[in-house]
């Protein structure tokens, strides 16, 4: 079985910022395989579906961000999990244009708090990641202000392909391997490239 991860915080009021853009990316998962995530276990809310040949087990912790490493260590031990080979995580990147996703394993958390706690909580960085670009074109004085602030329809818009990239990818990873997931998803756009 695999477990796939997203990051972000519980309640309406942060549905729609860019720090949940992991659980928007379950969501989005969840509706392309018919079913909802709300089944609670192991403080979060989860969802099971079949993808390809794989059990894949749908998650969003709903211990806050900070905490996300509490619910994902759970998660891992009760279903005998190894996050090497069998756990992705879906997080906002701040670092990374909007739009932009990116798959890594073994990389430090670069500052980012949910992943920070689940690596502590795991003991290892050994895990796949896909990062969401959520920076917005301009630059802000306040990171955390603009990562918990509703997204504006525009940027909606914008997230709502990161969104398909998004389930697109963990296809490809679960079907083809993480490292073809990573030639075809890592490529930088031209816009990039400027």
């Amino acid at each position: 079985m695999k477990l796939i991860v997203g990051l972000g915080n519980p309640g309406i009021e942060y549905q729609f910022t860019p720090h949940n853009v992991g659980f928007l990316a379950v969501d989005r998962l969840a509706e392309e395989y018919g079913v909802d995530v709300n089944n609670r276990q192991c403080r979060a809310l989860t969802a099971r579906i079949a993808l390809g040949s794989e059990s894949v087990l749908l998650a969003k912790p709903e211990t806050f961000m900070n905490l996300s490493g509490l619910s994902v260590c759970e998660l891992v031990q009760k279903n005998k999990l190894r996050p090497e080979e069998d756990l992705i995580v879906i997080q906002d990147e701040l670092d990374f244009p909007l739009g932009t996703v990116r798959i890594h394993r073994r990389r430090s958390s670069a500052g980012h708090n949910g992943i920070e706690s689940v690596i502590g909580a795991l003991g290892t960085q050994d895990f796949l990641r896909i990062r969401m670009g959520v920076a917005p074109a301009r630059a802000i004085s306040d990171g955390m202000s603009y990562l918990l602030t509703p997204m504006r329809k525009a940027q909606l818009k914008v997230v709502d392909e990161m969104l398909d990239t998004t389930a697109a990818a963990v296809k490809v990873i679960l079907t083809e391997g993480a490292a073809a997931a990573m030639n075809v998803f890592n490529r930088k756009s031209d816009e990039e490239k400027d």
